[in-house]
């Protein structure tokens, strides 16, 4: 791709680097971002800029927060003894959309991994455990993706809180082995959450 403009090389190298973004895509936004009035590109900078700068992750459930405390954890209507245990934000943005849910979260960070290099005391794990022995947790839904890594995440996450009063659920699988969360349909994930199963059905499938 030839450019008349190292400026617009530039920019549309910056747009590349993003997941899912090619050349012609990063071209097509950079030559949009051309014709608006410059306060609104103003505008659309600061936003990330801000964002990238001020985010911040809940100390309870790692999600994504504007302040120390999430919005979902913060909120009264939710339920507190019921916690869903998600490899990440995109997760729970996915189970949030189906608006099955109403309990807390608690985002990994990520799933167990070793062919990756991502072992356990990489993730958010401990926090896990803590939170189930302190304030009072009924019941940990696991809801992560039908994989091999996913799998062998479950089977750790049991094995932590095994001694622990609290009862361990999985989603159904109405998600295909192999599948990744966030993409599956609202109403398939909403049903998976709705008849998901004692964690010792899930581990005899």
């Amino acid at each position: 791709m030839i450019f008349s403009s190292a400026l617009i090389e530039n920019a549309v190298n910056e747009f590349a680097r993003m997941p899912g973004i090619g050349k012609k895509t990063a071209l097509r936004l950079v030559l949009h971002l051309l014709k608006q009035e410059p306060s609104q590109v103003q505008q659309f900078s600061e936003a990330i800029s801000r964002m990238r700068e001020q985010i911040r992750f809940c100390r309870q459930c790692h999600n994504v927060s504007d302040e120390d405390i999430c919005s979902i954890c913060a909120s009264h209507s939710r339920k507190k003894e019921l916690v869903c245990v998600v490899e990440n934000i995109r997760d729970v943005m996915a189970i949030e959309n189906t608006q099955q849910y109403n309990g807390l979260y608690h985002v990994l960070g990520g799933i167990i991994s070793p062919i990756d290099g991502v072992g356990p005391d990489q993730l958010n794990i401990h926090s896990l455990v803590e939170r189930v022995q302190q304030q009072g947790i009924a019941e940990v839904i696991m809801a992560l993706s039908p994989t091999i890594e996913g799998d062998t995440t479950i089977y750790y996450l049991s094995k932590k809180l095994k001694e622990l009063p609290v009862k361990i659920t999985t989603i159904a699988r109405g998600i295909a082995f192999g599948g990744e969360l966030e993409y599956a349909d609202e109403m398939t994930l909403a049903r998976s959450i709705t008849n998901r199963l004692p964690l010792e059905s899930y581990m005899q499938k």
